[in-house]
């Protein structure tokens, strides 16, 4: 069953047709596996799907010389930095496209279809976990003041009392230089006293605008 089989049948239409038709079944397995409770874009499950086929065909063309193989795929690997940078389960899915290629283009179907069950449920069991309750609620904190108010340490005594800790980031001047934003970044004691403490601030920035959030991440689409 894990044998390759490319040594037991040699080099015909016929193997090679198998090992295509694995690669992209395989290649539709693990966009599966990655479209599963996660954001996608339509255009990268089609390459999850073909990349197994694409690195077969590199191993083929190279008759199986992983050394050669792997020196032509990271000539391709120059593509990098013409592309966004992606999120940290989006590179592993396209290492585990280009693994599940590397095998079958070696022959080895029965390796990569247990490689891919084995892998592909483990990323799925990984995504139903969820992450521990325990940490503190971290903040994205906008407060607008009016100018005759001086931002230093205006708000220490409210964020002693709700946040583990507060920091203030930038301040903008905004409104032709009437108002001040100031921006902080904040890890609640208790995020059920996240209203308390924004009716506190409120009263103390005359009930000017108040944006909190979660802290903002920066998104790419591969």
């Amino acid at each position: 069953m894990l044998d390759s089989i490319l040594t037991s049948a040699g080099w015909n239409v016929s193997s090679v047709l198998i090992c295509a038709l694995a690669s992209l079944g395989l290649g539709a397995v693990i966009a599966a596996v990655y479209a599963f409770r996660s954001s996608y874009s339509r255009n990268f499950l089609a390459m999850l799907v073909l990349l197994p086929a694409i690195v077969q065909a590199v191993i083929m063309c190279v008759n199986g010389n992983l050394g050669v193989g792997v020196a032509v795929m990271g000539a391709f690997s120059l593509v990098r930095f013409r592309s966004v940078p992606g999120s940290a389960r989006e590179i592993g899915t396209i290492f585990f496209a280009m693994a599940v290629g590397l095998a079958t283009g070696m022959g080895y179907i029965g390796y990569a279809c247990i490689f891919t069950a084995v892998i592909g449920a483990a990323s799925m069991l990984l995504t139903l976990i969820r992450p521990s309750n325990s940490r503190p609620a971290e903040r994205s904190l906008k407060i607008t003041i009016p100018e005759t108010l001086d931002y230093n340490g205006i708000f220490d005594d409210l964020f002693a009392t709700y946040t583990l800790d507060a920091a203030l980031e930038t301040v903008k001047l905004t409104n032709l230089g009437s108002l001040y934003e100031l921006h902080y970044r904040i890890r609640m004691k208790d995020p059920t006293q996240e209203k308390e403490m924004l009716d506190q601030i409120r009263v103390r920035n005359g009930n000017l605008n108040i944006v909190c959030g979660r802290v903002p991440l920066t998104n790419y689409e591969l």
